[in-house]
């Protein structure tokens, strides 16, 4: 085992980790004992939250040293990972296999675990975040015991399980849905009004199997990525232009970090990220804030964004619009609706962005908008535990499986008081 007294901050820097000693032990028993024997504990991703979410005044533990497994079941279709297993690395040894997960995220580069503990989602009308794929995981209890959650032998409990926050143990390992692989192309139109988007909404986000609009805010105009499926018909929605050659999401970044367009033909993991998995993307400085919407208030909140504009776009590097399928993991932003996702990747700038984000929310909340576990916002912790109906009973879990508050911290505390 090897561990650092060294602060040690998130990927975007915003955030530096109070932590008395962060672990990184080698093997499953080795990180048991160190749970068994610590007061607080938590697990550190990839560091791609901007909040205090991974945070604590006690110990944190890398897993990345943990051994690197991926068994596959061909007869349920699952494949079984390593927890701190990054998706691009998952997604190409699966498609040396033949096989693909229904969906990814824009960045490949994070960790399995940490993206379906907060509810990271890529997008299509059909596809739901990356946490609802979880058909089992393994965590390691306040004790240092094994605990495992299948989808199927413990439905009581298990989607309150998986987009958990890090609140019930140090996940080691999870299973996750597979398919067969199949391939995509990747298209960009550029000058879509914002109108046509707002008023051709399911044409839009039905014109492929993912889709992505992505605009400043300012000038009334988006560029739709358009991520296609050879098995899979679209709307047949063609708006604005063709871009004649490959873009980057974020306007004035370098093309090459982007996945490849113009309607090239490849593997799904190619396509799905907005980004390569061998570059290290990002707009330089940022900080980044996001709010799922129900499907059915999307017009409104277009309207809403657009009327703040003034506000927004001075301090904002780009915005993007996703669509999310609904589903019934209790903590999961998009949990019992169809939704919409307006994400904020911002300049970083500690005193300018965090009015204009008040102000973002103050204009989508009434919407029913529930932000990014892992991102900023400035809603209070009541405020946004109020919008998920099956809170008491995740407050419920925490006291089952961790009563004494061992995997707890501040981020927890406020929203999850103990009892």
């Amino acid at each position: 085992m090897s561990s650092t007294l060294i602060p040690t901050t998130n990927w975007a820097g915003n955030v530096t980790y109070s932590a008395t000693r962060i672990h990184r032990p080698h093997s499953v028993d080795e990180l048991r004992r160190i749970v068994g024997e610590s007061r607080r504990i938590r697990a550190l991703g990839s560091g791609h939250s901007f909040n205090g979410v991974a945070d604590t005044t006690g110990e944190l533990v890398l897993l990345d040293r943990l051994p690197r497994a991926m068994e596959t079941d061909r007869s349920r279709s699952t494949v079984t990972v390593s927890s701190a297993m990054r998706y691009a690395e998952l997604a190409a040894a699966l498609h040396r296999e033949g096989l693909a997960l229904a969906n990814l995220a824009s960045l490949p580069h994070i960790s399995v675990a940490g993206s379906c503990a907060t509810g990271t989602h890529g997008s299509g009308n059909g596809q739901r975040c990356l946490a609802a794929s979880v058909a089992g995981l393994q965590l390691v209890g306040p004790d240092g015991d094994l605990v495992e959650l299948r989808r199927d032998t413990d439905p009581d409990t298990f989607e309150g399980s998986v987009v958990a926050l890090g609140a019930l143990g140090i996940v080691t390992r999870l299973t996750l849905d597979v398919e067969p692989s199949y391939e995509m192309t990747q298209r960009v139109r550029q000058g879509v009004p914002l109108d046509e988007v707002t008023n051709r909404l399911d044409d839009v986000f039905g014109a492929a199997y993912s889709v992505s609009v992505f605009t400043d805010w300012r000038g009334g105009e988006a560029a739709v990525w358009l991520k296609s499926r050879s098995d899979r018909p679209g709307s047949g929605w063609i708006g604005g232009q063709a871009a004649p050659h490959p873009v980057n999401p974020v306007p004035g970044m370098p093309p090459e970090f982007s996945t490849e367009q113009l309607g090239t033909s490849g593997p799904w993991h190619e396509r799905l990220p907005h980004f390569r998995p061998e570059l290290t993307p990002g707009a330089g400085e940022e900080l980044q804030s996001e709010y799922f919407l129900p499907r059915s208030a999307a017009r409104a909140a277009f309207a809403a964004v657009r009327g703040i504009a003034h506000l927004v776009a001075p301090v904002l590097h780009i915005g993007e619009v996703r669509t999310v399928r609904r589903d019934s993991l209790w903590l999961s932003p998009a949990y019992g609706r169809d939704s919409v996702t307006f994400h904020f990747t911002w300049v970083k700038d500690d005193e300018a962005v965090p009015p204009v984000i008040a102000a973002v929310e103050e204009a989508l909340m009434p919407l029913g908008a529930r932000p990014h576990w892992g991102k900023l916002t400035a809603a209070s912790p009541s405020e946004i535990v109020s919008r998920y109906e099956r809170a008491p009973e995740f407050g419920q879990l925490l006291e089952k499986y961790d009563p004494a508050g061992k995997f707890r911290n501040a981020f927890v505390d406020s929203l999850f008081p103990a009892w």
